[in-house]
């Protein structure tokens, strides 16, 4: 009898207040969107940085003829067999490289023929201007120092490039955009909230004589609070389980279907379901626990009882 009771308050409630209910919803539903999208996010970035950390290459640039003439690291002149010898032994030697390739004018020239073939630059470049490149990959990829403090200013070198600097930038700009996000959601969530208490209070005032009965004939202060309690609880399941659609659908057809970018973007290992399917549990708990906190601590000074 008292379940069915609750139940019917609420279900009264919900269509009393129709307007501040679907705006509770809708503001749910975004804010633990942009929530579950952040932690998204942030579980994408620690994906990339662990696999392309795990890629990245130390790369010595080698002096040419043009350099020696135009580049002040190469004024004394391109790099000769001896230099080149002598720097792929001590690279060897060293116990933090893990292996080197070499690539040489032509092999640089035909990659950059593949990247860049459609650029006005490409067609007025010989083999011969381009440099002669040792790559390394480093056992750690944080002691890229080491590399660039041996190698840097010695004869025949024209520069150290370390390809990680180029993803710490990448990884910054992603991080700065995920607290965007994180800052949207918030004001979202703070939304929410005051709509949820607004709601809970409307409700509570329409249904002042009905409470004050049920005070006088003795009813408990859970009793009195449970159907408005549960009235927000239900709209923040509802705004919760559109998140989660929301969440699922955006995956779906971003990286699965429609945009594709899976296919698109082979060089970016996405995220897979098993992050998206374990957020959605706790946005749905989420969803129920925060109305449901709001509305008590509202009712509470609202009711007094």
């Amino acid at each position: 009898m008292r379940a069915q009771f609750v139940l019917s308050e609420i279900g009264v409630g919900l269509r009393r207040n129709l307007t501040m209910t679907f705006a509770v919803i809708v503001s749910v539903a975004l804010s633990l969107a942009l929530f579950g999208g952040s932690l998204l996010m942030s579980d994408q970035v620690s994906t990339m940085k662990g696999y392309w950390y795990d890629k990245v290459n130390v790369s010595i640039f080698l002096c040419n003829k043009h350099d020696a003439e135009n580049d002040v690291h190469c004024a004394k002149g391109a790099v000769t067999e001896d230099q080149k010898k002598q720097i792929l032994a001590d690279l060897k030697k060293m116990p933090v490289v893990e292996n080197v390739t070499s690539e040489s004018q032509d092999e640089a020239y035909k990659h950059y023929k593949e990247q860049f073939g459609n650029s006005p630059l490409a067609g007025s470049l010989t083999p011969d201007q381009m440099q002669e490149s040792y790559r390394i990959k480093l056992k750690d990829p944080q002691k890229y120092q080491v590399i660039a403090t041996a190698f840097n200013g010695r004869d025949g070198v024209q520069s150290v490039q370390d390809q990680k600097g180029i993803l710490d930038n990448l990884f910054q700009l992603l991080n700065l955009m995920n607290r965007g996000a994180l800052g949207v959601m918030a004001m979202m969530l703070i939304v929410a909230l005051l709509l949820i208490v607004n709601t809970v209070r409307v409700s509570a005032f329409s249904r002042r004589r009905e409470t004050g009965i049920m005070r006088l004939v003795g009813a408990s202060g859970f009793y009195i609070q449970a159907p408005f309690i549960a009235e927000a609880a239900v709209a923040g399941l509802i705004g919760g389980g559109l998140a989660c659609v929301g969440l699922v659908v955006g995956r779906y057809f971003t990286i699965d279907h429609g945009m594709d970018l899976s296919h698109k973007l082979t060089l970016i290992n996405f995220v897979g379901w098993d992050a998206v399917l374990t957020k959605l549990p706790l946005i749905l708990a989420t969803s129920v626990l925060m109305p449901s906190l709001a509305a008590f601590f509202a009712l509470r000074k609202y009711l007094k009882v």
